[in-house]
């Protein structure tokens, strides 16, 4: 999950009021699961595995793990970690539109929306973002074989990174 550069285009407000609606909504709708992600766990992994992988990119990017609400929220950093795109801006676009290619749904759909209209709106990033970058991530999910509403990533934290990118033929 991206981490704001400023207090004034900081997305960080907004993004938490949309995180508390994801939450509110899951539990409304029964979908809300127990804490998957288990920090302390994932870091006494050994190391080249996918869950020390997993807790590594948390930590390189001075993130907390997701604990509440739906399977899909609380797995997201998996799904940079396993597709490699960053946890910038633009890292997060490529996120969405993989999930787009792999499974769509409407939230993914106005999550990437609103990352382009950010991007749109910040020249360094705005550069380094093109429609083809986009249209690969889509492609990198339409063709593989995640289903990230079902994904049971926390099975597969005891295998070696590359071997998780291939059960779920993600190159």
């Amino acid at each position: 999950m991206m981490q704001p550069s400023s207090a004034s285009s900081n997305p960080v407000p907004r993004l938490q009021q949309l995180l508390d609606i994801l939450d509110r909504q899951a539990e409304a709708h029964g979908l809300a699961v127990p804490q998957i992600v288990y920090i302390e766990k994932l870091r006494s992994l050994p190391q080249g595995t996918f869950g020390k992988a997993w807790a590594d990119l948390l930590e390189q990017n001075n993130l907390k793990p997701f604990t509440t609400g739906p399977r899909r929220k609380q797995l997201h950093d998996g799904i940079h970690l396993v597709t490699g795109y960053g946890t910038d801006l633009i890292g997060e676009a490529e996120v969405q539109a993989f999930l787009l290619g792999s499974k769509f749904t409407l939230i993914n759909f106005m999550l990437g929306l609103g990352l382009l209209r950010i991007i749109h709106k910040n020249q360094n990033y705005r550069q380094h973002l093109s429609w083809d970058r986009l249209w690969q991530a889509y492609q990198k999910g339409y063709h593989s074989q995640l289903d990230p509403d079902k994904w049971q990533p926390e099975l597969l934290w005891h295998l070696p990174l590359t071997d998780v990118q291939a059960l779920f033929a993600i190159k």
